[in-house]
């Protein structure tokens, strides 16, 4: 089996050594734009090979695409929604980590005809999130609340933001900006990011606040009857604040300023300088999340409440946000190379959590790779 994983940045790289580990018949091949990368990820692979991929260039993706059996898409956002086109064009399945802007639901019918299996939004939150959620559901006659709680932080308060940068600095601002749309009283509802602040005690961390973000992604689809459902981002205190400053001041505007003679970006500007500043790979990091599902079994109310508490891999040099985005994108596109997973069209991870049976392996090839799931049925 050839497979490709398309992007060579801090998660694809976790992905592509993980699934070369994990299924060694199959030859690697990875993609990034810049040549360099994906040299350099190339060569930490035994066998893996290597090629360049301009994401923007539709026709040419197709055309690359075609020559594999699956592709794993490790993509920033922007360009995430294309690469699921071109895969379902090119009649080859995909499992993907990008946080697309589009829904990729809209693509259902396209990939059913073309025969192939698409699973969309497949990292940690969404993906393992969302998979928790379904395999909660499946347990309860009806579901009336599904509310998740998800951070990558730092493993301690870094100043002045008490954060560090680990992932898409472009998709940390597309988080704080984004309009969020929650379920509240059996509607959906819109929401401000940033809002809906809370504080909380999270068990082996302490206090951290939270915050609203659009997480929720296709359980607002498939998840029907629901009276509260929502998503909030984990951050030590004190962090809104300094955000909403930020914003307030236009730093994350894209419209253009001119300085001097040049336009430039005020969100790429700060994208820029948030890295710069905030990238800090000597500070280790930790992925905390909570998901809780309620609802009615033989008449009764019954609650789960699901933990995971990541930590930054020092050994192997891998982040907590790495660990669990690329472990669990890998194990589930193990699954469908090896036709575990047959269902065809957009397949939503919260559907693979409804498989007890495959849900379960999922867990378990999580805890070979230390993320462990802690369950706790809450009466």
């Amino acid at each position: 089996m050839r497979v490709l994983v398309l992007g060579c940045g801090n998660i694809g790289s976790v992905i592509a050594r993980d699934f070369a580990e994990s299924m060694e018949e199959s030859q690697i091949v990875v993609a990034d734009r810049e040549e360099e990368r994906a040299k350099k990820v190339a060569s930490s692979i035994e066998d893996a090979a290597w090629i360049t991929v301009d994401a923007t260039d539709y026709a040419g993706l197709v055309e690359v695409l075609r020559g594999f059996d699956l592709v794993i898409g490790a993509l920033p956002g922007d360009y995430g929604y294309q690469a699921l086109k071109a895969a379902i064009e090119a009649g080859v399945d995909m499992v993907d980590v990008s946080f697309t802007p589009e829904d990729p639901l809209e693509l259902d019918r396209a990939a059913k005809e073309a025969g192939v299996t698409i699973i969309p939004d497949c990292g940690v939150a969404p993906g393992l999130s969302n998979m928790l959620v379904g395999y909660a559901s499946a347990k309860l006659d009806r579901v009336l609340e599904a509310h998740i709680l998800v951070g990558g932080l730092p493993e301690h308060p870094v100043p002045p933001l008490g954060y560090t940068v680990t992932w898409s600095a472009e998709g940390l601002i597309d988080e704080y900006m984004r309009d969020v749309r929650i379920v509240e009283g059996g509607r959906l509802t819109i929401v401000p990011a940033l809002s809906g602040l809370e504080e909380i005690d999270f068990p082996g961390v302490g206090r951290l606040e939270a915050f609203y973000t659009d997480g929720l992604r296709t359980l607002l689809h498939t998840l029907r009857g629901v009276e509260s459902m929502w998503e909030k981002t984990l951050r030590y205190p004190g962090h809104v604040e300094k955000i909403r400053l930020l914003k307030a001041l236009g730093f994350f505007d894209e419209e253009p300023v001119t300085v001097g003679r040049v336009e430039v970006s005020p969100r790429l500007v700060t994208a820029r300088l948030l890295e710069r500043s905030l990238r800090r790979p000597e500070v280790g990091d930790l992925l905390v999340m909570r998901v809780e599902v309620a609802g009615e079994r033989g008449g009764e109310e019954v609650r789960f409440r699901y933990y995971l508490l990541d930590r930054y891999d020092r050994e192997r040099g891998v982040t907590a946000m790495a660990r669990t985005t690329a472990y669990t994108a890998s194990i589930v596109a193990g699954k469908l190379a090896r036709s575990i997973i047959k269902e065809r069209g957009i397949v939503p991870p919260e559907r693979l959590g409804m498989d007890e049976g495959l849900f379960k392996e999922i867990l378990s090839a999580l805890r070979d790779r230390g993320v462990r799931v802690e369950e706790f049925h809450v009466e």
